[in-house]
């Protein structure tokens, strides 16, 4: 019997992480977590209960939060919903309260147990989800370059987008997500650290494969 293998990925918005994390994942057929959308379903679900984010840090609103994250099912994260600008700006918001975080922990943790392993991409895997990951990927890109990623990714669900807001808004989640001060987006330690700014997706799997396989 093979080994699990457990791979995390780490890095900011639109930098690669979740299209390299869903290769490997295919590549060695294990089990692939996107851990933002545990956040955005969690931010979905709060908008649609007429909500803002801001309210639910904490008070009654925290509580239904917490409600909503430890009720999450695999299934109600196939939703295209969940790649709404408006979801992702809450997600990032409701992604810094540490009782939120926590409740998601059990969840992250499942899949990780695979019998074969997983691939999990987020931004603290690496330093609290899967610290004991084989692989540790830290994915990141210029600022420039994700927001136009991001910029042409969001003109598929929303024509009239403005690049400018994209990029702004990924200025903000990074401000956030590294000043954060519980799990905050760092490097685990010992992760492997790959520029895809100038890189494509084709050539950023197969640099990390041949690591992986190495």
């Amino acid at each position: 019997m093979k080994k699990p293998l457990l791979i995390a990925v780490d890095g900011p918005a639109a930098s690669g992480k979740g299209t390299l994390a869903r290769k490997i994942a295919g590549y060695f057929g294990i089990p692939y977590l996107d851990t933002g959308k545990l956040y955005r379903y969690v931010g979905y679900r709060i908008l649609q209960k007429g909500l803002d984010a801001e309210s639910c840090i904490s008070g009654p609103n925290l509580s239904l939060a917490l409600e909503i994250a430890r009720g999450i099912t695999p299934e109600g994260l196939d939703n295209k919903e969940l790649s709404r600008e408006d979801v992702g700006q809450a997600a990032s918001i409701i992604s810094a309260v540490p009782e939120i975080r926590a409740a998601l922990l059990d969840f992250q943790r499942s899949i990780a147990k695979s019998p074969g392993g997983a691939v999990l991409d987020g931004r603290d895997i690496g330093t609290v989800v899967c610290s004991e990951a084989d692989f540790k990927l830290f994915i990141t890109a210029s600022l420039a370059a994700r927001a136009e990623r991001r910029y042409k990714e969001l003109q598929k669900l929303d024509g009239e987008i403005i690049y400018t807001a994209v990029l702004e808004d990924l200025r903000l989640r990074d401000e956030r997500d590294s000043k954060r001060k519980i799990s905050p987006l760092i490097p685990a330690k010992g992760a492997i650290h790959i520029d895809t700014t100038d890189m494509d997706e084709a050539a950023v799997f197969e640099k990390v494969l041949s690591i992986i396989l190495a």
